[in-house]
């Protein structure tokens, strides 16, 4: 069972990583939302690659974020505003960042997962971005203060 729990974590955290992508995909290429998702879902999940493996991910996850950023994407826009200083509006913040906001933020407002695993999960991905960098303290900033403004109960 554990080995389940596991493999289903796995998933999860694939599926963040695939939204975030997802999400800089549409707005770099301006395609819509269902025709990434389908090709993400087609040629990306569990797809074998020169490079490697890329991990299973799952589908509910992934679909979630990815019709929740777009459905709520003002308001989850609005709430990183809000968590940046004002000299950083949401326009100006690398697109990279720009897509894991969104899909951490739609995560956040589905109110499923607990704060605490959303900002460690994006985080990681922001570590998998920006190895060298000192985004991932930045996500962490952000999302903190995200989190603390969708979901107020759980702090």
């Amino acid at each position: 069972m554990a080995e389940s729990n596991t493999q289903k974590r796995r998933m999860r955290s694939a599926s963040r990583m695939y939204a975030v992508q997802a999400l800089f995909q549409m707005e770099a290429s301006e395609q819509s939302v269902d025709r990434v998702m389908r090709e993400f879902e087609t040629h990306r999940f569990g797809a074998v690659y020169e490079e490697g493996e890329w991990e299973e991910g799952d589908l509910a996850t992934f679909r979630g974020l990815m019709e929740g950023a777009v459905e709520e994407q003002a308001a989850i826009d609005q709430m990183t505003h809000r968590a940046l200083v004002a000299k950083w509006p949401i326009a100006r913040i690398d697109p990279t960042l720009r897509a894991l906001f969104r899909a951490a933020g739609a995560e956040m407002l589905g109110k499923v997962t607990p704060p605490k695993v959303v900002i460690v999960e994006f985080v990681e991905i922001a570590k998998a971005f920006y190895p060298d960098g000192r985004e991932p303290k930045f996500v962490n900033a952000v999302l903190d203060h995200m989190a603390r403004e969708a979901r107020p109960e759980a702090f």
